[in-house]
């Protein structure tokens, strides 16, 4: 579904991402785990064309994207679900989540999307009408993730999904993850919370500097000996 092949992307003179290759084959979760500053957040960017590689490529669908508009990008059936969730705090819930069907096709499927999104959360139906700010940080995630829902996509991206949550909280996002590829939608997990992302994970990437160092099923790369050192403190 998606392939990434030896990208490169640079901020000014500063190198990013060095020849990163990667696949996301359909109906997979598949992860990126590193630390902060490894250059996950610049890959989902490329993909997602708020940045341009300054060579390689990234196909989607047999479709090569990388020089395509965002909005473009969204159209063929991407979404990106951001960190810290970037939600518009004074608008509603409801508001906020048709935010996501902007485009035509999506605009038209609005109100069967939106029940969609409250089947999978209830309690966004119960608080459609309350302003974003008035959401506990889990149901901001929510949120966010139903935005990104109404767009109808194909392929859904996750930007540290954890970030601000209590580990229980993480662990209901990681469940509605199963449940969304589980509806047929293929997910590419972007996280640095190593051990629960690999645990559901069918596979992995390990993003280092810049640089893909390790691939692999996500339950053996949990057994490798640089991730158990390096990632989860063994």
């Amino acid at each position: 579904m998606l392939e990434v092949n030896k990208l490169n992307v640079f901020y000014g003179k500063s190198q990013a991402l060095r020849d990163v290759s990667l696949r996301v084959e359909e109906k997979e979760i598949v992860a990126l785990v590193g630390t902060n500053g490894a250059g996950k957040t610049t890959l989902l960017n490329t993909i997602s064309g708020l940045l341009h590689p300054a060579s390689g490529s990234v196909e989607f669908l047999g479709e090569r994207i990388d020089r395509l508009a965002p909005h473009r990008v969204t159209q063929l059936g991407i979404c990106q679900i951001p960190e810290g969730r970037k939600l518009f705090s004074e608008m509603t819930v409801r508001d906020n989540l048709e935010m996501g069907a902007y485009s035509s096709a999506a605009w038209k499927r609005k109100k069967e999307t939106l029940e969609r999104v409250y089947q999978l959360f209830p309690v966004l139906k119960e608080r459609r009408n309350q302003s974003a700010k008035k959401l506990s940080g889990g149901e901001r995630q929510m949120v966010a993730i139903g935005r990104g829902l109404m767009s109808s996509p194909r392929l859904c991206m996750f930007d540290e999904p954890s970030y601000g949550l209590a580990p229980k909280l993480f662990s209901e996002v990681l469940e509605v993850i199963k449940q969304l590829r589980g509806q047929g939608i293929t997910i590419f997990l972007v996280e640095q919370n190593v051990r629960n992302t690999l645990e559901v994970a069918d596979r992995a990437y390990v993003l280092e500097n810049g640089q893909i160092v390790l691939e692999g099923k996500g339950r053996d790369l949990l057994q490798n000996e640089l991730v158990k050192k390096a990632y989860l403190g063994l």
